[in-house]
């Protein structure tokens, strides 16, 4: 592999924003925009916007990916009276799926009820391969009714073949009682590693540790430390990858802007283990702030592929 696919969304006022985005790099320094920067695809069930997204290329060469079904623009000002609490409660009960073959041409919207009649939202999913189990472990932050509705916890669910699923169980949890949201996670040298955005003490992102795929988590001082220099509840949606030359990029979401403002912030390492980040602007050039998405090592024949992509705004 030696260049990055990133799935993201357009933070905006109007329901285009809230659609499938990519774009391409080669060095994941420098990206640009794939389809002229239009979306390459749209929701057209459930809330009819979805946010959030992950990608993964299973190992029979799939492509999958998965999305909160949630439009801020359609549905805050109306159907949620402007109330994240009633989001949290009563929508996103679904999570979005697309499959492809070669990133270029992609099956019909799949709707999947992963949690049942006690969860509330399912939100910013991620999947990530359990080697030892020959599996997919897909998790996401939810409300739940097993502590009425309250801080959100992590949830996952497993899966071979993205037909059939475990029934949905805790993952994390902070004992204090805090949101925690946003989880991704990833694997180097035999241990885990799952990022984080925490909602209250700190209202930052937290990185966590563990020896096996479903905990127990702990978290990382180092990195806890690294993070006490930005200001706080201004970050979020966290997504990691390794550089060509070995080291981590991790990217943080700035949503304490307006909405054609930055988006993505880089911070690099040279190994999760370490957890030291150092933030690393001046590297990076983005087309557009780019919003809560995953970046997916691709191979040179995808990317130049994706390069000329053209899809017209008719097509579905």
């Amino acid at each position: 592999m030696s260049a990055y696919l990133f799935v993201h969304f357009k933070e905006k006022r109007t329901p285009d924003g809230e659609q499938v985005y990519f774009s391409v790099s080669k060095d994941g320094f420098h990206w640009e925009m794939v389809n002229r920067g239009n979306p390459v695809l749209w929701s057209y069930e459930g809330d009819k916007g979805v946010r959030d997204f992950t990608i993964t290329r299973t190992k029979e060469g799939k492509f999958i990916i998965l999305a909160t079904d949630l439009s801020l623009a359609y549905g805050m000002p109306y159907q949620y009276k402007n109330s994240w609490e009633m989001i949290s409660r009563c929508g996103s009960k679904f999570l979005v799926m697309w499959q492809s073959e070669d990133l270029l041409h992609w099956s019909e919207q799949k709707m999947l009820a992963l949690g049942d009649e006690n969860f509330g939202c399912l939100w910013a999913p991620d999947i990530i391969y359990d080697q030892e189990n020959q599996e997919y472990l897909i998790h996401w932050s939810s409300a739940h009714k097993c502590n009425g509705y309250g801080a959100k916890g992590i949830f996952y669910t497993r899966t071979k073949d993205f037909e059939n699923f475990t029934d949905a169980r805790e993952l994390y949890r902070r004992k204090d009682n805090c949101t925690v949201i946003d989880s991704a996670m990833y694997e180097e040298n035999g241990l885990y590693y799952m990022f984080l955005k925490s909602e209250k003490n700190p209202s930052n992102i937290l990185l966590l540790q563990s020896d096996s795929l479903t905990g127990p988590f702990h978290r990382m001082e180092e990195f806890d430390r690294c993070m006490e220099t930005l200001e706080y509840g201004k970050y979020e949606a966290p997504t990691a990858f390794r550089m060509p030359d070995g080291r981590w990029c991790l990217m943080l979401d700035y949503y304490g802007c307006e909405e054609s403002g930055q988006g993505y912030v880089p911070f690099i390492a040279d190994s999760l283990k370490s957890g030291h980040f150092i933030r690393a602007d001046e590297d990076f050039a983005f087309p557009y702030g780019f919003k809560h998405g995953t970046v997916m090592e691709i191979t040179d024949a995808e990317y130049e592929s994706l390069k000329i992509y053209e899809k017209s705004p008719h097509e579905r």
